[in-house]
């Protein structure tokens, strides 16, 4: 079609550049972009976007802009990122000229970053930095993400694609491994830690709230909590004496809410006595499931948001007396954790927690005691063996 062929009324819009977007059409696909995201998850980019400017501007007076020089990348991992100062010992410094000889000596030295502490307490004073110190590595990679995102989201060069960025974040990982340093992993909420939570539990509102709560999330997979914060009662349907069926559309592995076959979780057995409990007291027939509860136990419209659920978490942890480090993913990994060691198929685990790969669902498994390890005890006996 000609453009001379089109209604004159046409005329008066004003004509794009197909080369490049205009300015409108930037912010409105920005605002789809935040509009298909998480809560959680835009606070989560907002706040380490938020620390690179501050660091950037810290370190190189400028304003951040992008694409980002390769070299800032590096500079900041090797800001972040500890490693072992290495010592040398040249205890033959007074041999002959070309005999001199250099000895590395096994020492215990400290750990090193280069990020100057003037800096590190400025950012930390300012709240960009919780606190002094290197980045625990999951931090660090989750920065570097988010950094790359944003290049992503601008067309531009990803420096964090190039190779030294890549065989340097490599390296960084190897070494944590060789020192022993583990990513952290909350501990697991299985059955045992979870029966102490629930005795928590009282009859009242909040009692009720927190304890349908936590067996609706545990029970239906291992939810997570931003799952369990826009939970809705459209979404939940009362089957028989059995439970509920929870209908969960959108998800962190599912953002585009494609329908699939194990969308419906189950909500059977003691977390469905525990909803039709809360649903009682609280009156809810629609709209968000899990709400804030004013101090004298009055129900109000506005529902939980994630950083709350973890929060019940915590809370509940604390009042059981459980020791260890608790949050809201540790739902998740105590479901995982005690399907495996009940000896669940891994399949139907994974239709319950919505994994698609096998990799990622075993991340969520939590290895029991060592000493506690039945196949330790395979020559003890059979009875030891099985017990």
């Amino acid at each position: 079609m000609q453009p001379d062929s089109l209604p004159a009324v046409l005329s008066v819009h004003p004509v794009l550049d197909p080369a490049r977007l205009s300015r409108l059409t930037e912010e409105s696909a920005r605002e789809l972009i935040r509009q298909g995201q998480s809560a959680n998850t835009r606070a989560s980019y907002q706040g380490a976007m938020r620390y690179w400017a501050a660091w950037f501007a810290a370190r190189y007076g400028q304003e951040l802009k992008l694409p980002m020089p390769v070299p800032v990348v590096v500079q900041f991992i090797v800001d972040h990122a500890e490693r072992e100062l290495v010592l040398e010992d040249a205890d033959e410094a007074a041999a002959p000229a070309g005999k001199k000889t250099r000895r590395k000596v096994a020492k215990k030295v400290p750990l090193v970053f280069d990020l100057p502490p003037e800096v590190d307490q400025v950012l930390v004073a300012h709240g960009y930095k919780k606190k002094l110190g290197a980045y625990a590595q999951n931090t660090l990679v989750h920065r570097l993400a988010v950094l790359s995102k944003a290049h992503q989201n601008v067309n531009v060069d990803n420096p964090c694609n190039h190779t030294q960025v890549r065989e340097l974040i490599k390296n960084v990982r190897s070494g944590n491994a060789k020192r022993g340093v583990k990513p952290h992993k909350q501990a697991a909420l299985t059955k045992a830690p979870m029966d102490a939570l629930l005795a928590t539990c009282d009859d009242s509102p909040r009692g009720k709230r927190d304890r349908a709560l936590l067996l609706f999330a545990w029970a239906s997979g291992g939810r997570r909590r931003s799952e369990v914060a826009d939970a809705i009662m459209e979404n939940l349907r009362k089957v028989d004496s059995r439970g509920y069926l929870y209908k969960l559309g959108h998800s962190k592995t599912n953002q585009d809410g494609k329908e699939n076959p194990d969308d419906a979780k189950p909500v059977s057995g003691k977390a469905a006595a525990a909803m039709d409990a809360w649903l009682e007291v609280s009156g809810i027939t629609e709209g968000p499931i899990f709400r804030r509860i004013l101090k004298g136990g009055k129900v109000l419209d506005e529902p939980l948001d994630p950083t709350a659920v973890r929060k019940i978490v915590k809370r509940r942890c604390l009042q059981a007396g459980l020791p260890g480090d608790f949050s809201a993913h540790s739902l998740r990994s105590g479901f995982v954790t005690e399907a495996g060691r009940r000896k669940m198929d891994p399949a139907d685990a994974m239709a319950m927690t919505g994994h698609r790969h096998y990799e990622t669902f075993m991340g969520y498994y939590r290895a029991e005691d060592p000493l506690d390890r039945k196949a330790s005890r395979m020559l003890d006996g059979d009875d030891a063996a099985v017990e």
